[in-house]
């Protein structure tokens, strides 16, 4: 086989760990193993075909490290709904002392902590954030 076929197997490899992925790092990579295979099949020599393979690689990766689909949210698991399905979840507050309260929840007791806002009175608050075995509520 020609040095421009073992470049195209590795960029098909690629691109099949990359469905196993998801990322689209190893898309970027196979790019640059597609350029090596373009300067293969024109007759570059191997360290030409490597140096192609490197640049178109790298100048691919480094765009797509800058996008958005690098970046990802740091947020807080105590009050993300996608982490915590306690969040969001509808409590009833029978009696409060001091902005604080016992409740029923989930089948154990709970200590319950009123968010900033309003004076605490009986009646349904909204989970909208988890710190350990305190749910912290606001007015539903």
């Amino acid at each position: 086989m020609s040095d421009w076929s073992y470049w195209l197997i590795g960029a098909g490899i690629l691109v099949v760990a990359e469905l196993f992925i998801g990322t689209f790092y190893l898309l970027m990579i196979a790019l640059g193993l597609l350029a090596g295979a373009l300067a293969a099949w024109i007759g570059a020599s191997g360290p030409l075909q490597t140096l192609a393979a490197a640049l178109v690689g790298v100048l691919a990766t480094v765009p797509l490290r800058r996008s958005r689909f690098a970046r990802t949210r740091r947020g807080d698991a105590a009050n993300d709904p996608n982490v915590n399905l306690d969040i969001g979840a509808r409590i009833s507050v029978s009696q409060w002392h001091e902005r604080r309260a016992r409740v029923m929840y989930r089948g154990a007791l709970w200590d319950v902590e009123l968010q900033d806002g309003p004076e605490p009175a009986p009646g349904d608050y909204r989970v909208v954030e988890v710190r350990g075995n305190v749910l912290i509520v606001a007015r539903h």
